[in-house]
This record gives C-alpha cells, sequence and structure tokens, in this order.
C-alpha cells in the first residue's frame, strides 16, 4: 500500500529561521510530501523587529495563518525546535483539527518559561486541555545536546507527557542539521504512526 502524503510544517527555535530546515526539508520532499518553512515573527528575513513582538501568539503569527489557510479537511504534521515548541503547542490549540501530531524535537515544551514573553507563559490558559490536550504529541529526544541536557529533557516529558517519545543518538541540539537522515525517518514513521 502506497504511504499517505503528509505535510510537515517545520517551526524554528528562537535566533533561527526557515534557514535551519534546509538539511531536513528536501529529504521529506524527496520523500515525496509536502514542507512549509517560513520565518516566525521577527526571525529569518521576516521584516519586524523583537522589540515589535509582544507575546507567544504575536511571535507565531506567521504559523498560525498558515495553518488558518489551509483547507479545513487537511491535517498537518507539526514539527517544532526548541522554543518553537511554544508555537506549535500554541497552534494545535487554536487548529485542533487540522493538526494529525505536533512533533516536539527537542521543544522547550510548556514547563518551562523562558524569559521571552514571560507574562503571556505563564497564563493558565495559554493552551487548554480541550484542544491542545486532545493532540497527539511525540518529543524526540536529542541524546547527546549540551544545551539542553538530556536529564532536563526527561523532566520536560514527565512535566508535560506526550505520547510517544523517540531517542536520536548523537544528535545535539541542532538534531535537523546534526542529524537530518534519522530525524527524516523518524518524523516518517511518526506521521504515518499517528495518521
Amino acid at each position: 500500500m502506497d504511504e499517505k502524503k503528509q505535510h510537515f510544517v517545520l517551526v524554528h527555535g528562537s535566533c533561527h529561521g526557515a534557514w535551519c530546515w534546509f538539511n531536513l526539508a528536501p529529504l521529506l520532499r524527496k520523500a515525496g510530501h509536502e514542507v512549509s518553512v517560513f520565518d516566525l515573527k521577527a526571525s529569518g528575513i521576516h521584516p519586524a523587529m523583537p522589540d515589535q513582538v509582544v507575546s507567544v501568539a504575536d511571535y507565531s503569527q506567521p504559523l498560525l495563518d498558515l495553518l488558518d489557510s489551509i483547507a479545513a479537511d487537511e491535517r498537518v504534521v507539526l514539527v517544532g525546535h526548541s522554543f518553537g515548541g511554544f508555537s506549535i503547542a500554541l497552534a494545535a490549540d487554536k487548529f485542533p483539527a487540522k493538526v494529525s501530531v505536533a512533533d516536539y524535537t527537542l521543544a522547550t515544551t510548556l514547563v518551562r518559561a523562558a524569559p521571552f514573553y514571560r507574562d503571556d507563559l505563564s497564563k493558565q490558559d495559554f493552551v487548554s486541555e480541550a484542544n491542545y490536550g486532545r493532540t497527539k504529541r511525540v518529543y524526540v529526544v536529542c541524546k547527546d545536546d549540551e544545551a539542553i541536557k538530556e536529564s532536563f529533557q526527561r523532566w520536560m516529558i514527565e512535566m508535560s507527557p506526550v505520547d510517544e517519545v523517540v531517542e536520536i543518538e548523537g544528535a545535539d541540539h541542532m538534531v535537523m542539521l546534526s542529524k537530518p537522515l534519522q530525524l527524516c525517518s523518524h518524523l516518517l514513521n511518526i506521521a504515518q504512526s499517528y495518521d
């Protein structure tokens, strides 16, 4: 049986842009899937200045606009790297019917408030159990990450449980650059499992 074509939406972390997916996006496309990459507000080549971004929702607006623009019956695989985890959590909460699975590729999940938007993230209604809570979630543990140690990754998973945990040996914080083939393989398996 043919594998269903998926739509992967790759969401970068802070201080990055769409460019950070340059190794992974072509691999997913070569496997026959649609891939969307873009710059979040005030990131990459997005024209906004950082001091113009006032909330996680504001920062995430390009992602929210993308999901709003896709057909009501289309479902995507959200892949968030590091701080991009906040953006995909917000997107999954706002568009739960359009998300087949949210993959937290070393994502900073909702258990750790970053210095950016701390007031915004401390709100109890940042995401809801009714929407975000029903989204299938997978976390990719990067075993050789020096920025977010494995023990802290495990703590984040414990504090914000997911449906599945995948590990990539030898992957550093920028897994899409250090282990793109392994990450691609895992993402393809995850997308097929949660369709």
